[in-house]
């Protein structure tokens, strides 16, 4: 009998052990993680904060605020108004290398104002409304910032957390005038996320894109007494619309063009002496970009030439495309399956559902925010969006990833993605979020050799020649892009 009782007490002993071992092992078992874990409520309220107060780029100063404020009074020293851009900061902790650094946007789009409820209904009626997710955006990248730094002081590690605080990602290019004022050359890694429908690793790479306004000039005169007297600045700008949707058959198919006319005169009854139109220009590749851009802008000079105006061209921002990196996107890969994607409780099920009916779409879909994409080869870009982060990703080495923060099926840029941000599946999202940055952070920090390896690719892939130029020249922030003029 007293064997027995032996055999079993060291049987339990070991299973204790084992549990103790597994249980120490387990990536989320550290300071950071825990951090988090008790930390919802705080980051809940602050991205609900940010999401009720919605400001353009460029004049997010609450959101701004109240970012750089959360950092402060977790240790972090703060640089406001760096590279020229008042709501612009970096907030930095702990010292060396290897410097790792996260982004934070913070700045919300116009028209589309909306309550966190599943049909349309505006706060304020032509408002603007958090559609892209950047509350969430802004705030998950202080969660982690503060995580990894509790992580740094509680095991006293060498390295270095910063926060970029990147204003106006929404045309504005805030990220480009950092790159361009040296902010980052001495950070090693970066790492993004973007609020999206789901959870995974982004390897496409974009496209280079810039935003160009053409102001036309003519003669003021009365259109139906003397309209010899006048030369219309309107139809300058309706020539060069005119021969930009003819070049469309003769450019890439991979390519974008798109404009709208943001002044088109004042009455009809006079003949218009000032037009502008504002065109965004795509290509996946800058290098055909450039030549877009110089073909458009030889169109503009002969718009002018034919409707005896002139015109002036004045370049609003420009974003390279994305350089990935495969080695940095393994390793957040491994992290977001950790991690594990978006839970849904009961009343944000029932929500989530009536978004999805709103859309005609299944809500079987919705399973989807439980689990990680694989890792997807990179394919070369067919067209479709851009982002400032391209720049960033082309002088330091840059990963970026999605949490689902929107309902499966949702568009971007959508009412339906304001009134699910800024509820509590916005607030899981930024706190699976932080946590992947923690991990990714911790593995960083005490591998120094797979810093190296990711530098390495970095270097191969960017090429021995390469020299930084910013597509948007040397122009000072477009501070007022979003004041309607």
């Amino acid at each position: 009998m007293k064997k027995i009782l032996l055999i079993i007490s060291l049987i339990v002993s070991a299973s204790a052990l084992f549990a103790q071992a597994d249980k120490e092992s387990s990536p989320l078992d550290n300071v950071s993680i825990s951090y988090l874990d008790k930390s919802f409520s705080v980051y809940d309220k602050l991205q609900k904060t940010i999401w009720s107060d919605p400001e353009l780029g460029f004049l997010e100063t609450k959101s701004s605020a109240l970012l750089q404020n959360h950092l402060k009074s977790n240790g972090f020293t703060v640089e406001a108004g760096v590279a020229g851009m008042p709501t612009a900061f970096v907030a930095s902790y702990g010292s060396g290398h290897p410097v790792i650094a996260v982004l934070a946007e913070f700045d919300a789009l116009p028209g589309l104002s909306q309550d966190t409820v599943p049909y349309r209904k505006p706060l304020v009626e032509g408002g603007a409304g958090h559609g892209c997710g950047h509350n969430a955006f802004g705030v998950g990248a202080a969660a982690g910032a503060v995580a990894i730094a509790q992580w740094l002081n509680a095991e006293k590690h060498t390295g270095t957390i910063k926060v970029f605080g990147t204003p106006a990602e929404e045309g504005g290019g805030g990220k480009v005038y950092m790159v361009r004022d040296g902010l980052f050359k001495d950070v090693d890694i970066v790492l993004d996320w973007h609020p999206a429908t789901g959870n995974g690793v982004t390897t496409g790479t974009g496209t280079a894109i810039q935003m160009v306004d053409y102001s036309f000039y003519g003669i003021a005169t009365h259109a139906a007494g003397s309209p010899d007297k006048g030369r219309s600045a309107l139809d300058g700008v309706e020539a060069l619309n005119y021969m930009v949707n003819l070049l469309r058959e003769h450019v890439p198919t991979s390519s974008r063009i798109h404009y709208v006319i943001s002044n088109g005169g004042e009455a009809p009854n006079v003949v218009p002496d000032y037009a502008r139109v504002s065109y965004y220009i795509r290509s996946p590749k800058r290098e055909i970009l450039k030549e877009l851009v110089a073909w458009i802008g030889q169109a503009a000079e002969g718009a002018a030439l034919g409707t005896q105006t002139k015109v002036k061209s004045e370049i609003i921002s420009g974003f390279y495309e994305r350089l990935n990196n495969r080695k940095l996107s393994e390793l957040v890969q491994r992290n977001l399956e950790i991690v594990g994607g978006v839970h849904y409780d009961a009343r944000e099920r029932a929500f989530a559902e009536e978004i999805a009916k709103g859309l005609n779409k299944d809500i079987s879909a919705l399973e989807e925010v439980k689990s990680v994409k694989p890792l997807a080869d990179e394919k070369p870009s067919t067209g479709g969006g851009s982002s400032d982060v391209g720049d960033i990703s082309w002088v330091v080495p840059t990963v970026s990833f999605n949490t689902a923060t929107f309902v499966p099926g949702s568009a971007g840029h959508s009412w339906q993605n304001v009134a699910v941000g800024g509820t509590t599946i916005g607030t899981k999202s930024l706190i699976n979020t932080a946590k992947v940055f923690s991990l990714s952070a911790i593995a960083l920090y005490t591998n120094p050799e797979l810093v190296k390896e990711i530098k390495e690719e970095f270097e191969k892939r960017r090429g021995a020649d390469f020299k930084y130029e910013p597509l948007l020249g040397d122009r000072k922030p477009a501070l007022d892009y979003r004041v309607k003029r």
